[in-house]
């Protein structure tokens, strides 16, 4: 943009001047690596080692159920399809002696929405190779398609052999991954409502969630642990309180307490200190600006997604926007087309900067409106030296 029209707007009139935010430093947290994010910001309140590649155990299947929840949603697999279970999927496999099982037998048939169950709840290795193998005909198969899904939600340092999390050195996530692919999990809610669920029976054998956080604190729903000698105590939590929801990782905590102690110190931390607040929503109007030789003299501008501001609590009334529009702007306007930008900012320090787009498409004028604007716009300038 070259030149600019500004707009700048006060999303909050205060009514007196807010007192500096007092942020005490981020608890220390016993772990090889963990996160603490807003789901809906997207605000990365505290981290370390987030980028290390680490042994993730059964926090794999949150990308197994991942998968299966993309699957379903774009109607390729239905809750109600047979799986007949495989020898690999067994839950006599010796591979699996020892591990979480939801205890499937060879050659009985079971449906998806009962192995994706057991993946969730029960933890099971036995479900998890079982939906892997429905989903791209082997595991083999279906750790490319992990891959695959991995790559386009922008998990640059994790990399899948399997559907279960067993140890295996090319197989390993990062705190930062784990809560990228949790927000993915929250955009569909009727899968993601599977990890609040108490317990689950199958073949008479009853099993209770493993996040036992679920009991702890009411506000937490999701999402999933894993524990390996190598990877240590993990757990993945989503929380959700006032309408702000944090997604919190805790990888290589030292026991089962270990790793629920520290995650309640992290939701603790975002709660106390942090709000989030939606700003717009996909498709408001945010301005309407002059447009040269259309069909209409105006048109509208908003942005292509809702916007959510992470920031120390009781600051909100501190935040500003502009809008910076191009000066001029001629027809024809294509809707989606950006034409402008948002700024937001919080005391002086940029917080966001975001496209603003046309609402509308808008055709040029005819003949004569386009010779009128074109003279106007031409004295309209030259007023400006």
């Amino acid at each position: 943009m070259r030149n600019f029209f500004v707009v700048c707007f006060i999303l909050f009139l205060p009514a007196a001047i807010a007192a500096p935010a007092i942020i005490p430093a981020p608890p220390a947290i016993n772990g090889s690596g963990y996160i603490l994010i807003d789901a809906n910001s997207g605000k990365v309140i505290t981290e370390k080692n987030a980028d290390e590649r680490l042994p993730p155990a059964s926090l794999t299947k949150l990308m197994t159920s991942y998968v299966l929840s993309y699957e379903l949603e774009q109607g390729n697999v239905a809750n109600s399809d047979l799986v007949t279970i495989s020898k690999n999927a067994w839950a006599q496999n010796p591979i699996f002696a020892g591990s979480s099982l939801m205890w499937i037998e060879v050659g009985k048939q079971v449906t998806l929405g009962d192995l994706h169950r057991g993946v969730v709840i029960s933890s099971g290795n036995d479900a998890t190779v079982a939906v892997a193998e429905h989903l791209a005909g082997s595991e083999l198969a279906f750790a490319d398609v992990m891959n695959q899904h991995a790559q386009t939600l922008g998990m640059t340092n994790s990399h899948f052999v399997n559907s279960h999390g067993l140890p295996d050195p090319d197989h390993y996530m990062t705190a930062r991954d784990l809560a990228t692919l949790s927000k993915a999990i929250l955009k569909y809610p009727d899968e993601y409502a599977l990890y609040s669920e108490p317990d689950y029976t199958y073949n008479n054998i009853r099993q209770t969630n493993r996040n036992r956080l679920l009991w702890k604190d009411d506000s937490v729903d999701g999402l999933k642990t894993g524990y390996t000698k190598e990877a240590g105590y993990c757990l993945v939590t989503s929380a959700e309180r006032n309408g702000m929801r944090l997604v919190s990782v805790v990888m290589g905590a030292n026991s089962q307490s270990g790793r629920e102690k520290e995650t309640q110190k992290l939701l603790a931390y975002g709660f106390r200190y942090f709000e989030t607040h939606q700003l717009y929503s996909t498709g408001d109007e945010l301005a309407e600006t002059k447009l040269w030789a259309g069909s209409k003299d105006l048109f509208k501008l908003g942005v292509e997604r809702d916007i959510h501001l992470t920031i120390p609590r009781g600051q909100h009334k501190e935040i500003k926007a502009v809008m910076n529009l191009n000066e001029v702007i001629k027809a024809p306007v294509t809707k989606g087309k950006e034409y402008g930008e948002l700024v937001i900012t919080l005391q002086g320090e940029e917080l966001l900067r975001e496209p603003l787009l046309a609402l509308e498409s808008v055709e040029a004028g005819g003949f004569f409106k386009r010779l009128w604007d074109a003279v106007a716009l031409f004295f309209s300038q030259l007023l400006e030296f």
